[in-house]
């Protein structure tokens, strides 16, 4: 047992070695002519048997003040059950109502003075064209928890809402509209992981239902505004904690009173590698400054690993290559905000 488990531990560093190698080496100066390496396909990228793990340093506005936080986005295929909307033990027992689904955990922490909130946002998409089939979010700190559940549908939405405060706990139903995307959705599709999804320089507008994390924060309702997002015409140098890399630029002005900007890695995968979500004029919801809930996050590292594997004493040392470090609440992004930006915050 004890070669056994010498051989996993070296197995699993030799997978973190390339793990490392591969971010580094995606580091290119800006302007730097494409590799002749064709890109991956989704299938031999996303069908390896292992997960994307991304860690950011991260801020967010808060009762009207930026926090410091740690946000980690996990990136992994799952089979998936259309009837249940779960995630399903063996897809053999009924593989017609199975299908290939990219998950995305996306986990935000930060402290609010003496406490801290804990959230995730989990996106299930079809593989096969990233249509949703599920979102869920929940958040806990000390004042309570709170858990929210839609499931997608050919004509609404399905939501089911459960809360500490009194009179918000609901189920209700959200017409789908055609052509609409959910906020949650643009972690996946600006990647353009089957293809661009929109191409240099193009711009387009859709219905637009802004995202749970948001709409709890703010207490806004459910209820569909509209998004213009646009591609940049040209690539540019993007600076984060995890090196340099050449990046395709989105601009995203909703109907709701934001503007956001993310910048995803040139080459395949298309990480995500900084995100700034940031006012203009004075957003619907309640809030304590018209930034209030908006947040910022920059690449600190990246790998490919089996995470759920890793669960033993002295695997925390597999957070370094996410750029983050095992502490007492959790991981944390050292060094604070540097690199970052200037952070979420009002157009000046």
């Amino acid at each position: 047992m004890r070669a056994l488990h010498l051989a996993f531990v070296v197995a699993m560093t030799s997978m973190a070695i390339v793990g490392a190698a591969a971010i580094l080496g995606a580091a290119v100066p800006a302007g730097a002519p494409p590799a002749s390496v064709p890109s991956p396909t989704f299938e031999s990228h996303w069908q390896d048997g292992k997960a994307e793990l991304d860690g950011y340093r991260y801020t967010i506005t808060r009762y009207g003040q930026p926090r410091r936080g740690t946000a980690v986005m996990v990136f992994v295929t799952e089979p998936f059950s259309e009837a249940k909307r779960v995630k399903v033990d063996d897809p053999a027992m009924n593989p017609r109502d199975t299908f290939e689904a990219l998950k995305l955990n996306f986990v935000r922490d930060f402290q609010t003075g003496i406490y801290d909130y804990n959230t995730m946002t989990s996106v299930f998409v079809r593989s096969r064209d990233f249509s949703p089939a599920k979102i869920s979010f929940s958040s806990a700190e000390w004042c309570g928890h709170v858990y929210e559940e839609m499931l997608f549908g050919p004509r609404d939405i399905a939501d089911r809402y459960t809360s500490y405060f009194e009179d918000e706990s609901a189920e209700r139903r959200v017409q789908e509209v055609k052509d609409g995307i959910a906020e949650e959705e643009l972690l996946v599709r600006l990647r353009g992981l089957r293809g661009e999804w929109l191409r240099p320089g193009e711009r387009r507008t859709v219905p637009f239902l802004p995202a749970a994390f948001l709409r709890r924060l703010t207490h806004r309702p459910l209820q569909w505004t509209t998004a213009s997002i646009e591609r940049s015409g040209r690539d540019e140098a993007v600076t984060v904690p995890a090196g340099r890399f050449d990046a395709s630029t989105y601009k995203i002005s909703t109907g709701d009173g934001r503007e956001g900007l993310f910048h995803v890695e040139r080459a395949y995968p298309h990480r995500m590698l900084k995100w700034e979500w940031s006012a203009v004029g004075k957003p619907t919801g309640r809030g304590w400054s018209p930034s209030e809930g908006l947040d910022a996050g920059a690449l600190t590292g990246s790998a490919r690993l089996p995470y759920w594997k890793l669960h033993e004493v002295g695997d925390e040392k597999y957070l370094k290559l996410l750029g983050l470090t095992a502490g007492p609440g959790g991981a944390t992004a050292p060094g604070g905000v540097r690199g970052v930006g200037e952070g979420p915050g009002e157009r000046r």
